[in-house]
């Protein structure tokens, strides 16, 4: 099947461009630039990603959507939360409806350059406060996405019943060089090690007994 990869740059996407690359033809990697604090840095790894498989690397730039949204993603550094990890300090994390807009951005993208297929890194441990993460979620979008395209897309999402540590573990096997993958909220050139995504980064790699070749600042 041909298939377009949204790539964020991140662990879990980045080896979802690997599963891609191996199961399917890659007709484009989508990444967008949505104005978020790891933006540059994040980015940056999704076209090295990329790149380094000799897939197409496409770009969106959504930062004047973005200026309307709400959320700590798009405040600075200072707005993220470290403290607590508990459900109210993780949903000021959230970007409204984040995927969909995506995902229906991505479709339009993906049909035009002839594939079939959508494939996005949802996986079981993305936090129910994330209601654009969940497979209801995705079954519903995959539906209409079907509905709405000539070419019937259908959402691939081939982690959703699979944990952030087995992600990494996939990985691995497919020989991701994790080093080119950032995952810290708060863009630092060093991982935070506090924020959400830095503490499931580093509790994925300790879980598996994976080498972590991140530098954490705590």
């Amino acid at each position: 099947m041909k298939v377009a990869v949204l790539l964020s740059g991140g662990l879990d996407s980045t080896t979802a461009l690997h599963w891609a690359h191996r199961h399917h033809e890659v007709v484009c990697a989508l990444s967008f630039d949505y104005g978020s604090n790891h933006a540059a840095r994040e980015l940056a790894c999704a076209r090295w990603q990329a790149e380094s498989l000799g897939v197409p690397y496409h770009e969106i730039n959504l930062r004047s959507i973005s200026a309307h949204l709400e959320s700590a993603l798009l405040q600075g550094a200072d707005a993220i939360p470290t403290a607590d990890y508990a459900e109210e300090n993780l949903k000021q994390t959230v970007v409204p409806f984040r995927n969909g807009i995506f995902l229906a951005i991505a479709a339009g993208i993906a049909e035009s350059k002839g594939a079939e297929g959508l494939v996005i890194a949802a996986h079981s441990g993305d936090h129910a406060i994330y209601p654009d993460c969940q497979e209801e979620f995705m079954a519903a979008m995959s539906a209409a996405i079907s509905h709405g395209t000539y070419a019937h897309l259908q959402i691939l999402r081939p982690f959703i019943s699979s944990t952030k540590a087995e992600i990494t573990a996939t990985g691995a096997a497919f020989g991701v060089d994790f080093s080119h993958t950032y995952s810290c909220y708060c863009g630092r050139e060093i991982h935070c090690g506090q924020c959400s995504t830095c503490r499931e980064r580093r509790a994925a790699f300790t879980a598996t007994g994976i080498p972590d070749p991140t530098e954490y600042e705590d």
